[in-house]
């Protein structure tokens, strides 16, 4: 089992890396900082939203992006998103649980992903 986790997580963390080694620190302060508002959840629901990822790798891809200057709300938001919305994953969810399940789900999740950010806006 292990082994058939490790070699796309290396692959998706060596991924976000180069990334996140190529995109300067300012362009995220300013995209996704705490002063980006609007624009940097949005950015970040969107983003998060397209492909289903588990914990274990969206873990380190949310402290790189604290590190290089994004807020919590905006990687909460991330990070809730990325786990639980994905719309590259739409068709298959579509063919197991029916179109009206599938679609319900993703909606519901994307809004208590943005809900879930703002919560973490206002207590941190």
């Amino acid at each position: 089992m292990f082994g058939n986790v490790l070699l796309p997580f290396l692959n998706i963390l060596i991924l976000i890396s180069v990334v996140l080694y190529f995109i300067p620190p300012s362009l995220i302060t300013q995209y996704l900082g705490a002063n980006s508002g609007v624009l940097g959840f949005s950015i970040a629901a969107l983003v998060g939203s397209i492909t289903l990822i588990p914990g274990f790798i969206s873990y380190p891809i949310a402290a790189g992006l604290i590190e290089q200057g994004a807020s919590y709300a905006v990687v909460a938001t991330f990070m809730t998103t990325l786990m639980m919305v994905g719309v590259v994953t739409l068709p298959l969810e579509i063919t197991y649980f029916g179109k009206r399940v599938a679609i319900t789900r993703n909606a519901l999740n994307f809004v208590a992903a943005v809900i879930i950010g703002l919560v973490v806006g206002v207590i941190l």
